[in-house]
């Protein structure tokens, strides 16, 4: 049975979580989300849930290390008297959900780059799409981390957090990206885009997740992926108007930027 914990969800849009522990109760996360901690609180990393073993522990660590994710879980223990408190911070803008697994059939499905910290006692591994075509051309769906358990689980969703819960047969067609979460009841699968040409033309990806009820799926506005496209593209833009001046390239755009002087 996993710890109840309290939290306090603290800002807008970069947001932290802070979790109040009671003696002996612990919060696991992924390492380097912790954002600071107070006095009573120790840190102790180890592969994953000790219910498996080492060997269990070993494998659910390595598992993670192939598919680009932290070889360890750090959990952090009150082991102090009274009250303790650790906090988690968001990665990018965009808000931090409590789920509470019990209410979802004890397990959770989301994308890898949204678990930041859960109860002790939620079990957190690696999960794959069931099909090929998901792997080969799903982007970011490719790799789905599992929750499972009866505590409480805590999501970054990376900017607004819409909530859709389906129907038996309710399909939504999403970017691959901006589906966080769902459970275990919705039916996931890749897909083409049926029009080529304007996925290929009209900056609309050619494939997309269909999601298909019953059951309840979180989705985000600003995915990980997105955001980093887009500062990059700002950045390589940066970068070649330093080298050819504001105005463009040749004497005016020289004069203009003032890398040319008469």
């Amino acid at each position: 049975m996993a710890d109840e914990i309290d939290y306090e969800i603290i800002g807008d849009d970069m947001q932290i979580v802070e979790i109040e522990l009671d003696p002996n109760e612990a919060v696991q996360a992924e390492a380097g989300a912790m954002a600071y901690m107070g006095p009573g609180i120790e840190m102790q990393t180890s592969m994953g849930n000790e219910g498996g073993g080492f060997f269990g522990g070993l494998k659910k660590g390595l598992k993670r290390a192939l598919t680009g994710e932290s070889f360890f879980i750090t959990s952090f223990v009150q082991k102090g008297s009274g009250k303790g408190h650790v906090a988690f911070a968001a990665p990018y803008p965009g808000k931090i959900i409590p789920l509470d697994l019990t209410k979802f059939g004890g397990s959770l499905l989301c994308q890898k780059d949204s678990f930041l910290c859960a109860a002790r006692g939620v079990e957190i591994e690696v999960a794959f799409t069931r099909k090929l075509g998901a792997g080969f051309f799903g982007g970011e769906g490719f790799i789905l981390q599992r929750l499972t358990g009866d505590g409480l689980a805590f999501l970054h969703i990376g900017g607004t957090v819409i909530r859709k819960d389906l129907a038996v047969g309710e399909t939504y067609r999403v970017d691959t990206g901006c589906v966080a979460a769902f459970t275990e009841t919705v039916t996931y699968d890749i897909t083409w885009s049926r029009n080529f040409k304007n996925a290929l033309f009209g900056g609309e990806g050619v494939v997309l997740a269909t999601l298909t009820g019953p059951g309840t799926v979180y989705m985000q506005s600003l995915p990980f992926s997105r955001l980093a496209d887009r500062i990059f593209a700002a950045s390589a833009y940066s970068h070649r108007d330093e080298q050819t001046g504001v105005a463009g390239t040749g004497i005016l755009g020289g004069l203009i930027g003032g890398d040319r002087s008469f």
